[in-house]
């Protein structure tokens, strides 16, 4: 493993308004002055968290993945975050890894938020995503799956960092914090969340709270109610180190994953 530069963007959305979402996420990422190998981007990045599906789903191959795959080349970057997209009659909540070269993963959300029946809309993801990068093994959940740690089991060491795309309202943000620290300890991976801050158009704030959390539990960034884009660097040797001086991983039970 390399140590990777990430870049988050913790960023005001403007509510189901996928032109002037793109337009704002550009100005504010033309602002990064050094090299970055990983871009992240909020939870439905170009809409805000909407149950508005049919409106607002875009094709695979739309004007947003278009955009990714030109941020992506510009930057010389992974760029990824959370998009409603249509396919083939259902609507997902699905995380984009685009790659510098124009190709993509997808991960579509599988724990879908109840509260606001999200699954009344959405379809539910089956399969989790590890992606590589630089050596780094990389697991990207979206939200509410922070919430679910048999999901996101580091079984034999299987990610290095999670990374969690959210749009966690402030008034939960306590268990936010507390599930991103907890999941970097108990799974000796960096876990970095990136949330958005602000209203969105049903008057819910969000706090923002974006964070990065070292193997052993260490806050490497934090920012709260501001927009932000900043770039920092996680570090191959902490991961090696916690793991040797704490192999907890081996001793984990082992279980059968189901439905």
């Amino acid at each position: 493993m390399e140590n990777l530069k990430i870049t988050v963007f913790q960023g005001h959305l403007f509510w189901e308004n996928i032109d002037k979402n793109l337009q704002n996420i550009a100005l504010r990422l033309a602002g990064i002055r050094e090299k970055t190998d990983l871009i992240i981007l909020p939870e439905m990045f170009t809409t805000g968290y909407s149950m508005n599906a049919e409106k607002l789903a875009e094709p695979m191959y739309g004007k947003s993945m278009q955009w990714m795959q030109e941020t992506a080349h510009k930057f010389g970057a992974v760029v990824t975050g959370s998009l409603i997209i249509e396919e083939a009659g259902h609507y997902y909540n699905r995380l984009i890894w685009m790659r510098p070269d124009g190709t993509y993963a997808q991960y579509d959300k599988r724990h879908l938020f109840t509260m606001a029946k999200e699954e009344d809309t959405y379809t539910a993801g089956r399969d989790k995503l590890i992606v590589e990068l630089n050596g780094w093994k990389i697991c990207p959940v979206i939200c509410y799956d922070l919430r679910f740690p048999v999901w996101l089991r580091n079984v034999d060491a299987e990610y290095d960092l999670l990374i969690v795309v959210a749009n966690w309202p402030e008034r939960r943000s306590l268990h936010w914090r507390t599930l991103i620290s907890a999941r970097a300890i108990e799974n000796l991976a960096y876990v970095i969340g990136v949330n958005r801050v602000g209203h969105d158009g049903n008057e819910v704030y969000h706090s923002g709270d974006s964070t990065c959390i070292d193997p052993a539990g260490n806050v490497v960034y934090y920012k709260r109610d501001e927009e932000d884009v900043y770039t920092f660097s996680i570090l191959a040797e902490e991961v090696i180190k916690a793991r040797r001086y704490f192999p907890f991983l081996k001793d984990a039970d082992a279980f059968t994953l189901q439905g």
